[in-house]
C-alpha cells in the first residue's frame, strides 16, 4: 500500500482511455465518453435518476406558493405581464422580485395548463440538470470519482432534495451558478476568454432570479482565476474586466427595461416607494435585508430583525402561538442564532452535515499545495470553492434573518465538491506514506461528531437510522485503524474501512433528502426543508385557541409540535407526526388555503407538509362574488379592485381575470392611487370593490407583554383582544413590523399581538384610503344579489367580512 503521494488531488488520475477502435455513437448516452472510465457514464445517469426521482415524486402535490403562484398565473395569461413580472394580469404592479425564476414557470403553465405539477416542473428538470454539471465540473477540476461523488452528495443535499421539488426561484438560481462555475472552470484551466465570458452570462441570468444573492460568487470567480489562470496578470486582469462587464450588462437587463421604459406604459415596481427597479433590487431585497435603508425602498419587515426569540404571539382575532424553547420565529441570542444560525436547529439540518468533512478537505488541500506552481488547478479549485463556501456563509451569518432556508442551496455545490475532493484526497493520503493518512479516519470520527450534534435537536427523527450511524461510523474508524496501524498492508481492510466510512458520513444527509419522499417532511413552495424541522425552522411550539375564521385548529388539533416546528400531533412513515388537515393559514374560513382545501396546517405543522399551499378554485362564497361581478362589470378592463393580494389571489388563479390588487406585498406600496382609481372609475374602466373589513396594517404589535420563559406552561399568557393596535390607528402604514416606533422589533421574549395580514397580504395606507372614498362614494351591493352572507371568508389571512361595493361613473 506504501505509495509516494505527488499530488494530494490528482485530476488524471482515474482517466481510462477507450479502445479508438470501438467509438462511441453520440445517441449512445449510457456509454462513456473516450476519455472517462467505462463505469462514469452508467454511474452518473443513475446518480442523476435517483436526484430526479427525490425532486418528482411529490410533484403532483408539490403546492403552489402563496404571492407568487399568481404572479406565474398572470403572466402565463398574459404577454405583458410576462414581460414585466406583473402580478395581475392587467400589469397593474410587478411581484417584488425579478422576473427571471418565474419565466420558465409561466411557460411550462401556457403549454401543460396552469397546476401545482406544472409550476414544479421546471425545477425537477432545473435540478437533475444541475446534479450532471456538477459531476462535469468536479471532474474537471479533481477527477471522475470526486465528480461522481460531488454530484451524488448535491442530489441528496437535504435543502436541495426538497427545494427542487418545488415552485421556488433558489432552483433556478442554483442551477446557474453551477453552469457559471463550469464555464469558470474550462476558462480558468484554459485562460479562454470566452469560457469567462460565458461565466459571466450565467452569473447575470442567476442575477434574474433571485438578485444580489447570484453575485456572491463573483470573489469566489475572480480571486481564482486570478490566482491559477495560465497567463500573465495583465492579461488575466484584461478578461476579468470584460467577463464583468458582460455580467453587468446581463444582470442589469430587467432593471434597464424598467428604467427606459415610461412609467405609464409598464406596471409600477413592487418592493419600492418610487416606482424604482433599482430601490427593489439593491434596497428591498439587499441592503435593508441589513438594516441598511436605501431611498425609495420598502422596508423588508422580518429581513432585518436584529434577533431575539419572540415570545407569545397572539393573534387578533384570538389564539395564540407559544414558542418551544429555543424555537421561534425570529432568532435567538444563543447557539443557532446570530453568526452560528447556519449551525443550529433551523438551518443545520438542511445544509450542514457535511461543514466538518468540506472544511478539513478545504484546509488540508490548501496547505498540502502550498508549494505548488501558480497555475496549479487543484490549488486554484481549492481557492474557488473555499472562496465560495466562505463568502456566501458569511453572507448568510451576517443576515439578521434568513427569509427562507432556501437561500442554503447556493452553499449546497461547494459543499459537495470539497466534501467529495476531500473524501478521495484523503483516501489517497491514506495509502500513502506519512502523517496525513491519519486524516481520513479523524475526518470520519469529525463527521459522526458532528452528526450526532445536529440529530440531537430532533430525537424523535428515526432513531434507528441514527444508531445504525453511529454504528457504522465507529467500525470504520476501527477498520481504518487498524489497517493502519498494521503496516499499511491490509489493503482489502483498507478498502472496506474506506467504504464503510464513507457511508457513515453520507448517512445522514441522505436520511433527511430521502425524508421528502414523506409528503409530512417535504417542505412546501413556501419554505424548503427537508426533515422535521419545518419549513420555518426551530423546535416549534404550541398554538392554542383556535379561530375558524383566520383558519388555524386549536393546540389539541395540531399537536405539540406546533405551527412552525417539528409537529408531533401524528407519527407518519419516517417516525414523526404532525398536524391535522385543519383550516389553512394562508386562506381563511372553508378555503383551507395553507394546506389543501378545507384544511391546511397539516402534514407537519402550519407551514410543514408538502401541500401546504394555496389551492385554485374558488370557495363557494368567491365563486358567488365573481358570478355576479362577471355578469354586471359591463365592459370593464377590470373585474375588480380588492385591498391586498392576498384578496385577489384566488380570483386570478382560478380565472386569470383581470383583478387590481393594492399596495403590493407589504400593503405599503403606494399603488394605485386615489387619483388613478377615481380616473378608472370614471371612464368605466372599473365598477367593483371588495373591500374586507380589516384594516390594520401589515405585521403591528402591541407592546411588549409578559416574556416566555422556557418554563411558562403551554397557554399561559393570555390571548390578546381583538382591538386596534396601540399606538397605530386602523388603515395606517407601518411597515416596519411594529405598532408604534417605525423601524423597531419586538425584544427578545417579549410577547406580541399580530393582526391580520402580518407578512402576508396586509393592508396598508394604500388601501386605506382608496377604501375610504369607495364605502362613502360607492353603494355597498346586497349580500342577498349574489347569495352570499358579507362574512364571505374572502378577506385573506385575516379571514373576516368582506363587503362588495359598485361604482357608478359619476363617483
Amino acid at each position: 500500500m506504501a505509495m509516494i503521494l505527488a499530488d494530494p488531488l490528482d485530476p488524471s488520475a482515474y482517466r481510462d482511455r477507450r479502445d479508438p477502435a470501438r467509438p462511441r455513437r453520440r445517441w449512445q448516452l449510457w456509454h462513456s465518453p473516450d476519455d472517462q472510465p467505462p463505469w462514469a457514464r452508467p454511474l452518473l445517469l443513475g446518480i442523476a435518476a435517483m436526484g430526479a426521482f427525490l425532486f418528482a415524486w411529490n410533484i403532483t402535490r408539490a403546492g403552489l406558493a402563496p404571492f407568487y403562484s399568481v404572479a406565474v398565473k398572470s403572466m402565463s395569461v398574459s404577454w405583458k405581464a410576462f414581460i414585466f413580472g406583473a402580478f395581475d394580469p392587467k400589469a397593474t404592479i410587478t411581484i417584488d422580485k425579478l422576473a427571471g425564476s418565474f419565466l420558465p414557470q409561466a411557460l411550462s403553465a401556457r403549454i401543460f395548463g396552469y397546476s401545482a405539477w406544472s409550476l414544479a416542473l421546471p425545477q425537477v428538470i432545473e435540478g437533475t440538470i444541475a446534479v450532471l454539471v456538477m459531476y462535469r465540473v468536479v471532474r474537471r477540476w479533481a477527477g471522475v470519482v470526486p465528480g461522481l461523488l460531488a454530484a451524488g452528495i448535491f442530489a441528496l443535499t437535504p435543502i436541495a432534495a426538497s427545494m427542487f421539488g418545488h415552485s421556488m426561484e433558489d432552483g433556478a438560481l442554483t442551477l446557474c451558478l453551477i453552469l457559471a462555475a463550469d464555464s469558470y472552470q474550462r476558462a480558468v484551466m484554459e485562460a479562454r476568454l470566452r469560457s469567462l465570458v460565458w461565466a459571466g452570462v450565467w452569473v447575470g441570468l442567476g442575477f434574474q432570479t433571485k438578485m444580489l444573492e447570484a453575485w456572491m460568487v463573483l470573489p469566489a470567480f475572480a480571486i481564482g482565476y486570478l490566482v491559477a489562470a495560465p497567463v500573465g496578470l495583465r492579461r488575466r486582469l484584461w478578461q476579468l474586466c470584460v467577463a464583468g462587464v458582460v455580467m453587468l450588462a446581463v444582470s442589469m437587463s430587467w432593471i434597464a427595461l424598467y428604467t427606459f421604459t415610461p412609467a405609464g406604459d409598464r406596471p409600477w415596481v413592487d418592493g419600492s416607494t418610487d416606482n424604482s427597479a433599482f430601490a427593489m433590487v439593491f434596497g428591498y431585497n439587499g441592503l435593508e435585508r441589513f438594516g441598511i435603508s436605501v431611498p425609495g425602498a420598502v422596508t423588508s419587515g422580518p429581513g432585518v430583525t436584529t434577533g431575539g426569540d419572540i415570545g407569545v404571539i397572539h393573534f387578533a382575532g384570538g389564539g395564540e402561538f407559544v414558542p418551544a424553547a429555543g424555537g421561534g420565529l425570529a432568532a435567538g441570542s444563543s447557539f443557532g442564532s446570530g453568526w452560528t444560525k447556519l449551525l443550529g436547529s433551523a438551518n443545520g439540518p438542511e445544509i450542514g452535515w457535511l461543514f466538518p468533512l468540506a472544511l478539513l478537505a478545504l484546509i488540508c488541500g490548501l496547505c498540502w499545495t502550498r508549494r505548488a506552481e501558480r497555475t496549479d488547478q487543484v490549488r486554484g479549485g481549492f481557492v474557488m470553492w473555499g472562496v465560495w463556501l466562505l463568502t456566501v456563509g458569511l453572507v448568510f451569518s451576517k443576515m439578521s434573518v434568513l427569509p427562507h432556508t432556501a437561500y442554503l442551496a447556493a452553499l449546497a455545490a461547494p459543499l459537495a465538491a470539497l466534501s467529495a475532493a476531500g473524501i478521495v484526497m484523503f483516501w489517497r493520503s491514506y495509502r500513502a506514506d506519512g502523517w496525513r493518512g491519519w486524516m481520513l479516519p479523524v475526518a470520519v470520527a469529525a463527521e459522526l461528531s458532528w452528526a450526532l450534534f445536529l440529530w440531537h435537536y430532533y430525537p424523535g427523527f428515526l432513531p434507528w437510522a441514527r444508531d445504525a450511524i453511529v454504528v457504522v461510523g465507529v467500525v470504520a474508524i476501527v477498520v481504518l485503524v487498524a489497517a493502519w496501524l498494521s503496516l499499511r498492508n491490509q489493503a482489502r481492510l483498507a478498502t472496506a474501512g474506506l467504504a464503510v466510512g464513507v457511508t457513515a458520513m453520507l448517512a445522514a444527509p441522505a436520511a433527511w433528502a430521502a425524508s421528502v419522499l414523506d409528503t409530512k417532511y417535504g417542505g412546501t413552495s413556501l419554505n424548503a426543508s427537508a426533515g422535521p424541522a419545518g419549513s420555518m425552522g426551530g423546535r416549534g411550539g404550541a398554538l392554542t385557541g383556535g379561530n375558524e375564521r383566520f383558519g388555524y385548529p386549536s393546540l389539541a388539533e395540531v399537536g405539540q409540535g406546533g405551527i412552525f416546528g417539528e409537529g408531533q400531533g401524528g407519527v407518519g412513515q419516517f417516525g414523526e407526526g404532525g398536524g391535522r388537515d385543519g383550516g389553512g393559514l394562508y386562506r381563511g374560513g372553508d378555503r383551507g388555503g395553507v394546506g389543501r382545501r378545507g384544511g391546511g396546517l397539516g402534514l407537519g405543522g402550519a407551514f410543514g407538509g408538502i401541500e401546504a399551499t394555496a389551492t385554485i378554485a374558488l370557495s363557494p362564497a368567491e365563486q358567488e362574488i365573481y358570478n355576479y361581478v362577471s355578469a354586471h362589470r359591463d365592459g370593464a378592463g377590470y373585474l375588480m379592485a380588492v385591498d391586498s393580494w392576498d384578496t385577489a389571489g384566488p380570483y386570478i388563479v382560478a380565472t386569470g381575470q383581470e383583478v387590481m390588487p393594492m399596495g403590493g406585498f407589504s400593503g405599503t406600496v403606494p399603488e394605485p392611487t386615489l387619483t388613478r382609481v377615481q380616473q378608472l372609475v370614471r371612464t368605466g374602466q372599473l365598477r367593483f370593490f371588495l373591500i374586507t373589513a380589516t384594516a390594520a396594517a401589515i405585521g403591528p404589535v402591541t407592546s411588549p407583554a409578559t416574556p416566555v420563559t422556557s418554563s411558562s406552561p403551554v397557554g399561559s399568557s393570555p390571548v390578546a383582544s381583538s382591538s386596534p393596535v396601540s399606538g397605530a390607528s386602523p388603515g395606517t402604514d407601518n411597515p416596519s413590523g411594529t405598532g408604534t416606533t417605525p423601524g423597531t422589533y419586538p425584544s427578545p421574549g417579549t410577547d406580541v399581538d399580530i393582526s391580520p395580514g402580518f407578512s402576508i397580504g396586509g393592508r396598508g395606507a394604500t388601501a386605506a384610503t382608496i377604501d375610504s372614498w369607495v364605502e362613502s362614494a360607492c353603494s355597498a351591493v346586497p349580500a342577498g344579489d349574489y347569495e352570499a352572507t358579507t362574512s364571505t371568508g374572502t378577506g385573506g389571512l385575516g379571514g373576516g367580512a368582506a363587503t362588495l361595493y359598485e361604482c357608478s361613473t359619476t363617483a
